[in-house]
């Protein structure tokens, strides 16, 4: 009996110690997989934050159980595809107040449908790819950028799930159409439909196009005609110039007796 309590005794300190050593291993694992100049935390998921960290791109070495991701404050300029296509359970990202100038076509793929909030504010974004925001569910946060408000970006923002919001929050830095420059997105989509100005456009230079051949054709034919009549006149003008043939004495005499 004394040896079974001995031998329980110590199998329980060898399972406590080896719960400990997995634990650490776990803990240090953790650690290790944060990205540099991040800090990584868990709170209802794993919470990483790279605010205010210099960072010039999205760090490529993100643990793939992210719930959490802060990237606010730094100096990215792009994001690149599919960047965050292993980050499954991403839910919130915050990408605001970089210098964020190109969104790539399928930067999103992997967390579009399992985002709940994007926030890309205080950047320098003027335009998008028609694409890069589809299937996005999160509430997206894209104001103070310096949006072109053409065809492309109306697109854009009706293929996001809070558009209306979202668009209300855009204001036009330059525009297809210079009077709507300074204004809400919203307000100048329900002045005119963008998509349908490149149409007229290309109506209008087809017509001119086709004013200047018809114009073309009209002053060859004029040009033509009068380069005949003036052919015409200096070859009447010559006829008229040629010496009249000469009667001799002869003849005269010959008519005037048959007379």
């Amino acid at each position: 009996m004394h040896l079974v309590d001995l031998w329980l005794t110590r199998s329980l300190s060898m399972c406590l110690l080896l719960q400990s050593f997995v634990l650490m291993i776990l803990c240090f694992h953790s650690a290790s997989m944060c990205p540099k100049g991040c800090l990584c935390s868990h709170s209802g998921g794993l919470n990483v934050s790279c605010s205010n960290a210099n960072l010039k791109e999205i760090p490529r070495d993100l643990p793939p159980e992210t719930v959490l991701l802060y990237l606010d404050s730094n100096q990215i300029t792009s994001i690149p595809n599919e960047i965050f296509k292993d980050l499954h359970q991403l839910r919130v990202l915050n990408l605001s107040k970089n210098g964020i100038e190109f969104i790539d076509e399928h930067a999103f793929k992997g967390v579009a449908e399992t985002l709940q909030t994007l926030d890309l504010s205080d950047n320098r974004i003027q335009s998008v790819h028609k694409n890069a925001f589809n299937n996005l569910k999160a509430r997206a946060r894209i104001a103070n950028n310096p949006w072109h408000c053409d065809c492309t970006l109306q697109q854009v923002l009706r293929s996001m799930a809070s558009n209306h919001e979202t668009a209300n929050n855009v204001i036009c830095k330059t525009s297809v159409l210079d009077e709507h420059a300074g204004r809400p997105f919203l307000n100048a989509a329900n002045d005119a439909d963008l998509c349908n100005l490149p149409k007229k456009t290309t109506d209008y230079a087809m017509l001119v196009t086709m004013f200047g051949w018809f114009t073309m054709v009209i002053s060859y034919v004029v040009y033509y005609v009068r380069q005949n009549q003036e052919d015409a006149r200096r070859h009447l003008e010559y006829l008229k110039s040629l010496p009249s043939r000469q009667k001799k004495p002869d003849e005269a005499d010959d008519i005037s007796t048959v007379v």
